[in-house]
């Protein structure tokens, strides 16, 4: 896979119970649960893969953190990508969880940043990202082993900074997506990683260059990830028939029901997932190899990479080339996806864990 460097490949955990063999239509052996999760997690590691996303969401499925601290002495190689809210726990008492996860995992940790409604509250985006930029900047700070004296809209803290520190004595890299004007702002000032969900080749480039400038603004550089399904076989029929599958027990009704649930039901970001549903042909194409039949059961990322093997390559050298250098992928269900990935499409790419320096 071109790029000056090995791309990073990760998977997803589903702990936040989006697990099915039949979209929309619930199946208690694949709600989240430890042994589930756990067996994902594993599975992921063991074919390959770099890092895997740990969601964290409250009505649903069950606690990241708690979750990470269980299975971070049962992996060797990946890297867990763990959700935390910002405005959720108190700064010093998630500084030390993270560096305590971190240690665990022998410097294995990588922290998405969430700046969704913390439960049972409601904060409008602008004020609710200005919170999140100051929870990213302290944490930074508490986690790269200095000490705090900040003073701001949200947080005011004077601390020394605690001493269980990360593996590596610095802040473990912080991943963030959103896609309105606050939270592109918030991601150039204080992100590591930009996360972007399915779009076409030429709608992720223009992601890409938006952020770039974005962040020199910022005096700052981003790296570039994308969060995407996947649905990969032996075949492109076989891909697409397994996609047909996959929501054909579906309703409409049933659909719009699973997509409220969400936190972030109504952001800009899902309202972009919306629109590439209603472009999209008859078949629920977007473009070649980009199929949105899973946004009609899904907030957030609502479109899938179908296709075999070589399309799938092909699918991510192309948004490669467009500045992507992390996928996070899923598919349904999540185990044997993850076999079909691991076996179709990892052994044919140059990754590897990114070193942090």
């Amino acid at each position: 896979m071109s790029g000056s460097s090995p791309v990073e490949v990760a998977w997803f955990g589903a702990l936040c119970d989006d697990d099915y063999e039949f979209l929309g239509v619930a199946d208690p052996e694949l709600a989240s649960s430890w042994e589930h999760c756990r067996d994902i997690t594993l599975a992921a590691d063991g074919h390959g893969f770099d890092n895997i996303l740990l969601p964290s969401g409250y009505t649903l499925g069950i606690d990241a953190t708690a979750f990470a601290a269980g299975v971070a002495p049962l992996t060797s190689r990946i890297q867990l990508l763990l959700a935390v809210r910002m405005g959720e726990l108190w700064l010093p008492q998630l500084a030390r969880q993270l560096a305590t996860v971190d240690r665990m995992l022998h410097g294995r940790l990588t922290v998405n940043i969430i700046s969704s409604d913390i439960p049972g509250e409601t904060l409008e985006s602008a004020p609710r990202y200005r919170r999140t930029l100051e929870w990213m900047q302290v944490l930074r700070t508490l986690l790269d082993g200095r000490p705090v004296d900040f003073h701001g809209e949200f947080v005011t803290l004077t601390l020394d900074p605690p001493r269980a520190t990360t593996t590596s004595g610095r802040c473990p890299p912080f991943y963030f997506g959103g896609f309105s004007e606050a939270a592109k702002e918030t991601a150039a000032a204080a992100a590591d990683v930009f996360l972007t969900w399915p779009d076409t080749v030429a709608g992720v480039a223009d992601t890409v260059a938006d952020m770039k400038a974005r962040s020199e603004r910022h005096g700052r550089t981003l790296r570039f990830g994308l969060r995407s399904h996947v649905i990969v076989r032996a075949t492109s029929a076989e891909a697409r028939a397994a996609a047909d599958r996959l929501v054909s027990r579906l309703d409409d009704r049933t659909g719009a029901a699973i997509r409220g649930r969400s936190l972030d039901a109504a952001s800009a970001g899902v309202q972009r997932q919306a629109e590439l549903r209603e472009t999209s042909d008859a078949d629920g194409y977007a473009e070649e190899n980009l199929w949105t039949g899973i946004g009609r059961a899904r907030s957030g990322a609502g479109a899938a990479i179908v296709g075999s093997g070589e399309e799938v390559r092909a699918k991510l050298e192309a948004y490669r080339r467009v500045g992507i250098d992390a996928f996070i992928l899923s598919g349904y269900p999540h185990l044997p996806e993850c076999e079909r990935v691991g076996n179709l499409v990892l052994p044919h790419l140059d990754h590897a864990p990114l070193v942090r320096s």
